[in-house]
């Protein structure tokens, strides 16, 4: 009521100044035009947006996830459009659709203040172009590997042309990168990604062990492996979020046939891929699994245990001049407990049959200076925790 008593006032008197015009002259006109921009530019301020809240007590560059039937409240039109904030300053987004056609959720790089809102608008027209800062794909050309990265860090899963192979490996292998931009076509055309040129290598050695964060079932105080995944499909690929499947064939574990598909998440930013597990089996018991990180033989490493907050991390050995890696895994799932098993860093959970479970895994390398501690990297889990428990809100107004 307020804004529309507003606009309905300033209307009468434009009215009322078109009288004087003709006794002004051209000054009239030019103050008619002023109170016009005037009035147009209030009634803009006022118009539905997005707000953006943030609950933490830190500042907070991310994602946030609208989805598109809330999105639809403040613009619906077909076009292509914009989204600025309150400065006019314009954001990146990424219309999501989850591999199918139509748009699920909208997601939009945010930078809020500790305790603060942001609100956001849109408006119609072509948005500027950006470089795409996540990236996934399949790599026939490297026995059948499945690589991802963002602005971060990379990482690789192995497929089933390397089983067998004296160089196989089964867990999740991550690459140290110090670029924001994307390496992995370059690395696997070139070969020598061992080697650091200046934007980072891959020196994580993973053997047969859950590497940086895989997951297995822990039966009878041992570790069940699969064969590498079979089937992978490609559900979003950038410019922000890149998402992928893969597809395990079925195994046995104890007296139950198992079977596994791994949805697998990164977004621009972060140093922790979001994986979403499901497991199938008959049964009613739960099936327990664990989150591994490869635990080195050599002196210096850092292990973090806090179960209360769902954290298992590593900070490795320094590894001559190739820096120093950080890995962890961390879940809001209940966590049965953390321990060192078959040379790893174990977390333990319990997963019941056609339920899908989240945890998240990753890490950081020091020499792309951001994290370069123990300490460091402890912080960095900690937010990083509070930020999956407490997400950015949004309300429309």
């Amino acid at each position: 009521m307020a804004q529309a008593s507003f606009i309905a006032s300033e209307k009468q008197f434009i009215q009322m100044k078109k009288k004087n015009i003709q006794e002004q002259g051209l000054w009239g006109v030019f103050l008619l035009i002023g109170i016009a921009i005037i009035v147009s530019c209030k009634s803009s301020v006022n118009h539905a947006g997005i707000v953006v809240n943030n609950p933490s007590s830190f500042d907070r560059k991310e994602l946030v996830e609208i989805p598109y039937k809330t999105f639809s409240q403040v613009y619906t039109a077909e076009a292509p459009f914009r989204i600025i904030d309150e400065n006019s300053e314009e954001l990146t987004y990424q219309l999501v659709r989850n591999g199918e056609e139509k748009i699920d959720h909208v997601l939009i790089w945010v930078d809020i203040p500790a305790n603060d809102d942001i609100k956001l608008f849109v408006e119609a027209g072509e948005p500027t172009p950006v470089e795409a800062r996540t990236y996934a794909r399949y790599v026939p050309e490297r026995f059948d590997d499945f690589a991802w990265e963002n602005d971060k860090v990379a990482f690789r899963m192995y497929g089933k042309a390397l089983e067998g192979r004296a160089d196989d490996a089964h867990g999740t292998d991550i690459w140290a990168k110090r670029t924001d931009r994307p390496v992995i076509d370059e690395w696997y055309k070139t070969d020598d990604y061992h080697k650091d040129h200046g934007e980072g290598l891959d020196y994580y050695a993973v053997g047969m062990t859950l590497g940086a964060g895989d997951i297995a079932p822990f039966v009878d105080d041992k570790i069940s492996y699969s064969k590498h995944y079979r089937e992978h499909e490609l559900l979003e690929n950038g410019p922000l979020r890149s998402t992928f499947k893969l597809t395990y064939e079925p195994w046995e574990v104890g007296d139950r046939t198992v079977s596994v598909t791994k949805n697998i998440t990164l977004e621009a930013g972060s140093q922790l891929n979001k994986v979403e597990v499901t497991y199938s089996f008959e049964g009613e018991d739960p099936l327990p699994v664990v989150a591994g990180i490869v635990l080195r033989e050599e002196d210096g490493g850092k292990i973090i245990q806090r179960k209360d907050n769902g954290i298992a991390a590593y900070w490795e050995p320094g590894h001559g001049d190739d820096g120093t890696l950080g890995v962890a895994v961390v879940t809001p799932e209940e966590i049965v407990k953390i321990f060192e098993g078959e040379g790893q860093l174990l977390t333990q959970f319990e997963a019941s049959s056609g339920k899908p479970m989240v945890y998240y895994n990753g890490g950081a390398w020091d020499k792309a200076g951001e994290i370069t501690s123990a300490e460091a990297w402890e912080h960095y889990l900690t937010q990083y925790q509070e930020k999956i428990k407490n997400p950015l809100t949004i309300t429309i107004q």
